[in-house]
C-alpha cells in the first residue's frame, strides 16, 4: 500500500463513472461500453493495438462463455416459439387454472408469466407471447390496466432469477460459483418470494383503485389459439425432458458444459418432434442466438474495461476509502453497502451490472470471508431494485403489453417492492453473512 497512489487509482475509476453516466443516459450498452474502453486504454497508455487485443482476449474469460450462454438460450426460446410450443403451455396453464374470476385471472397472469419467462430467459419475449391471450381475458373479468401491468413486471423481473438458462441466472451462477439449486433455494426464492406476496397485495390494492379509471374495452377478443396433437405432444415431451434434465444437472453438480449440451440437445429434439428439418430448425436457432449478438458483445467488452480499471487501481482506490466502513460494519457493512450501490449507483444492463458489481468488491469477499449464497441475494437485490425504482425498458415493455399509459402505479408497486427487498438483504446481512 505504500507505494500505491490513491490520486492515480481515482483517475483509473473514471471510465467506470463515466460507464455509470452514459447507462443511466440511456446509451446503448455495446458503443458505450467501447467508449469507456477507449478511455482505460488511453489512462494506462495502451494504443489501438494494445486495446484489440485485450478485448481479444476477453474471449478467453468466463465472462465470454456467459455471453455465448445467453446466446444459446435465445437460440433456444426462437425454436420453442416457432414450434408453438410456449404458446401450448401458456393454454395448458390458463386451461388448468380455468381463470373465470378476478383473483384467477390474477393468478394465471402470474404463472403463465412466472413460468414462461424463466423457460425463455427473457421478460418480454415471455410477456409478448402471452399478452395477447391474457389481456382480453383480464377485460372480460375486469381487471385493469394498471393491475395488469403490476404483476407483468412484478413477476417477470422475479422469473428472470429463477429460469435455469437466463442471462442473470447464468452470470450469477459463473460469478459466484455456487451450483443453480444452493443459488436458487438460498438467495433467488426468498426475493423472488417477497417480491410475488407484496406484488400479489399491491395489484389488489391497485385493482380497488383503477377498477373503474383503467378500464379495458369490454368487447376485446383474445388471440385465439389451440393447440393441435402435435403441439401438445411436443410441448409435453419438452417440459417432460426439460424437467428431467435439470434435476439430473443438479444431482450431479453440472457445470456449463451441461447447460450448452442442453440447450442444444432440446433444441434439436423439439424440431424433430415438431417435423421441423434440420436445416431448418438449426437456422432458427441461429436467428435467436443473433438476437442477443449485442449482449454478447457488451459483456465481452466489459472485460478489458473491468481490466482497466484495475490495472490503474481504481478499485483499489475505492476500496482504501471505504475501508473505515469496512472495518467498523465487517462482512455485515460490506454486503449493505455493496446492495445500495449496485441499487441506487449502478444503472444499465443487469448481466453488466453484476460483473461490475462483483468485480468492485471481489477483493473484499475473500478478507471478510462473506458467503457466496449472501454474495448472491447481495446482487439480486442490486440489480432488481433498479428496475423496480427507476423507469426503463422492463418497465415500459410491461406497460405496452398491457396498455397502460400511466407509469405512477408501475412506481407506487416499485417502491413498495424495493423497499421489501432492501429490508430482506440487510436481514440477510446480518443473520447469513457468513455461513
Amino acid at each position: 500500500m505504500e507505494d500505491f497512489n490513491i490520486w492515480w487509482g481515482l483517475l483509473g475509476l473514471l471510465p467506470f463513472v463515466t460507464y455509470i453516466v452514459i447507462m443511466y443516459r440511456g446509451m446503448a450498452m455495446v458503443p458505450g461500453t467501447l467508449l469507456c474502453v477507449i478511455l482505460g486504454g488511453i489512462i494506462n497508455q495502451h494504443g489501438i493495438l494494445g486495446i484489440g487485443t485485450e478485448i481479444l482476449n476477453s474471449l478467453q474469460t468466463p465472462l465470454a462463455v456467459v455471453g455465448f450462454i445467453i446466446m444459446l438460450g435465445r437460440g433456444l426460446g426462437m425454436v420453442l416459439l416457432e414450434t408453438k410450443v410456449a404458446h401450448t403451455i401458456v393454454y395448458g396453464i390458463l386451461h388448468f387454472i380455468g381463470i373465470n374470476t378476478k383473483k384467477r385471472a390474477m393468478f394465471g397472469i402470474m404463472i403463465a408469466t412466472m413460468f414462461i419467462t424463466a423457460l425463455l430467459g427473457t421478460m418480454s419475449g415471455g410477456v409478448a407471447i402471452i399478452s395477447p391471450i391474457v389481456v382480453p381475458i383480464a377485460a372480460a373479468v375486469g381487471l385493469s390496466r394498471a393491475t395488469v401491468g403490476v404483476l407483468f413486471q412484478g413477476v417477470g423481473e422475479e422469473a428472470l432469477t429463477l429460469g435455469p438458462f437466463s442471462p442473470p441466472v447464468v452470470t450469477l451462477l459463473t460469478i459466484t460459483g455456487l451450483s443453480y439449486s444452493t443459488m436458487v433455494l438460498g438467495a433467488a426464492i426468498p426475493v423472488a418470494v417477497v417480491t410475488i406476496i407484496v406484488t400479489w397485495f399491491m395489484a389488489l390494492r391497485i385493482q380497488r383503485q383503477t377498477e373503474n379509471s383503467l378500464t379495458y374495452s369490454k368487447d376485446m377478443q383474445a388471440e385465439v389459439f389451440y393447440p393441435d396433437k402435435k403441439q401438445k405432444f411436443a410441448a409435453a415431451v419438452f417440459l417432460v425432458t426439460f424437467i428431467a434434465l435439470i434435476v439430473y444437472g443438479i444431482s450431479i453438480k453440472a457445470g456449463t458444459g451441461f447447460i450448452v449440451a442442453v440447450m442444444i440437445g432440446l433444441a434439436l429434439l423439439v424440431g424433430q418432434i415438431a417435423r421441423l428439418s434440420l436445416d431448418y430448425t438449426f437456422e432458427l436457432f441461429v436467428k435467436g442466438m443473433a438476437g442477443n449478438l449485442w449482449l454478447f458483445l457488451g459483456i465481452l467488452l466489459l472485460g478489458p474495461l473491468i481490466k482497466y480499471v484495475e490495472m490503474a487501481g481504481g478499485f483499489k482506490a475505492l476500496t482504501s476509502l471505504a475501508e473505515p466502513l469496512i472495518n467498523a460494519g465487517g462482512a455485515t457493512a460490506t454486503v449493505i453497502v455493496a446492495g445500495f450501490f449496485g441499487a441506487f449507483g449502478i444503472s444499465g444492463n443487469v448481466e453488466a451490472e453484476m460483473i461490475t458489481l462483483h468485480n468492485m468488491f471481489k477483493d473484499i469477499l475473500g478478507t471478510q470471508e462473506i458467503s457466496m449464497v449472501a454474495w448472491a441475494i447481495t446482487l439480486i437485490v442490486a440489480t432488481r431494485v433498479t428496475n423496480f425504482i427507476y423507469p426503463g425498458g422492463n418497465m415500459f415493455a410491461m406497460m405496452g403489453f398491457a396498455e397502460l399509459k400511466e407509469i405512477k402505479w408501475m412506481l407506487k408497486n416499485g417502491y413498495v417492492v424495493a423497499l421489501a427487498q432492501t429490508i430482506l438483504l440487510i436481514v440477510y446481512a446480518i443473520l447469513f453473512v457468513q455461513i
